[in-house]
């Protein structure tokens, strides 16, 4: 393991979302701020988008341990829930309800009214000690409609003055499209805030990589090389998921050869290992692809060229010759990446209390007959 050959704490390039190792590029950082006064103004609705792989869970994880104690916090990492089952994970998070009462049964039998009043009741109790409530919700494009709309009517949970819950939708680009349909425009106008997280461009990859390192604490200096993170970066496009997988393996291969300098002939190898292209070589193959598919009907042109100049040639007439009539590029389209999201489940807080349901009441054992006295 290259971790050992290069004395690190901990893999530096790991895929889990740690808030240690986020880098605060622009975006972030205006993403974060932006989160972060809206929370403190009670904004509301609050959308945090970006492409997949930028980092919206570590921001969102990051954006949790900067809340003070009096910030109840809810987050939520499989948006296919029913309403109901979303609303239960929510005052489990929020330490309303245990995870005993859930397991007895007394809070699976709770309808969707007695929950949401519990809700109430328990975003009521925090005025006087001056708390408030946030709720996160990742991969947001995912939600049925019903939970938005469910969701929707929990954000009118509030008093003359505030909004009692803020809630973050977080996802994928396509969320604003999930949001800007017809049927979501209620919950489309209560939209206060709007980030979204970018790629990172070249000065920001060296910046993200060195952050990394750094966090890591490697006993032995690994350094790259300036022409081997250009090759991060057009390998990349700037998305941390696929620089943390394409810089994992190349230090595997560099602690293979026992060197601490990452050549480009390492990136490129361990891009290859990963199956990444640079943009040009996706548009060269493209163009083969497409100039190999053409080739047979560029045979049956050329015959019928030749038959009609034969026949101009025969009538003594000539014309521009008809090669320059015909073109048969092709514009090369480069096909666009696809990768797969992987958002590992955290832990839950510790339950306060079990304010839901009081407790069930049982009734006295019967009294034993006495005794029949002689």
């Amino acid at each position: 393991m290259y971790e050992q050959y290069y004395g690190f704490v901990q893999p530096p390039f790991t895929l889990t979302p740690d808030p240690r190792f986020l880098y605060r590029s622009e975006s972030h950082e205006e993403a974060i701020t932006l989160l972060q006064q809206a929370i403190r103004r009670k904004e509301g609705f609050i959308v945090l988008t970006g492409d997949i792989g930028t980092g919206k869970t570590t921001s969102c994880r990051a954006l949790l341990e900067q809340l003070d104690a009096s910030v109840f916090t809810s987050l939520i990492l499989n948006p296919f829930l029913s309403v109901e089952e979303l609303l239960r994970e929510v005052l489990l998070d929020f330490g309303v309800v245990s995870r005993e009462g859930v397991r007895s049964g007394r809070i699976a039998t709770a309808s969707k009214h007695e929950l949401i009043s519990t809700l109430h009741e328990f975003l009521l109790s925090l005025m006087p000690i001056h708390g408030s409530a946030v709720l996160i919700i990742d991969e947001a494009q995912h939600l049925s409609t019903q939970v938005l709309e469910q969701i929707r009517i929990i954000s009118n949970l509030e008093t003359n003055e505030q909004k009692l819950l803020q809630i973050v939708l977080v996802g994928q680009l396509n969320l604003l499209d999930v949001l800007a349909a017809a049927e979501m425009r209620q919950l489309d106008q209560r939209i206060s805030i709007r980030a979204t997280l970018k790629p990172l461009n070249r000065e920001e990859v060296e910046a993200y990589i060195a952050h990394r390192l750094w966090v890591a604490r490697g006993s032995t200096a690994v350094t790259f090389e300036p022409v081997a993170l250009d090759r991060v970066h057009a390998y990349t496009g700037g998305v941390p998921r696929i620089i943390n997988l394409l810089c994992d393996r190349s230090l595997m291969q560099s602690a293979q050869m026992r060197v601490n300098r990452l050549t480009p002939a390492i990136i490129e190898e361990a891009a290859a290992g990963l199956g990444l292209r640079l943009p040009e070589q996706g548009k060269k193959k493209k163009k083969a692809a497409g100039t190999a598919a053409m080739a047979p009907t560029r045979a049956r042109v050329a015959g019928m060229a030749a038959l009609v100049l034969a026949l101009l040639v025969v009538a003594g007439l000539w014309f521009t010759p008809v090669d320059q009539l015909i073109d048969v590029g092709v514009p090369a389209i480069p096909p666009a990446p696809v990768y797969e999201s992987r958002y590992p489940v955290g832990p839950k807080p510790i339950p306060r209390a079990d304010l839901l349901l009081p407790p069930p009441v049982t009734a006295p054992p019967p009294a034993s007959p006495r005794p029949a006295t002689p």
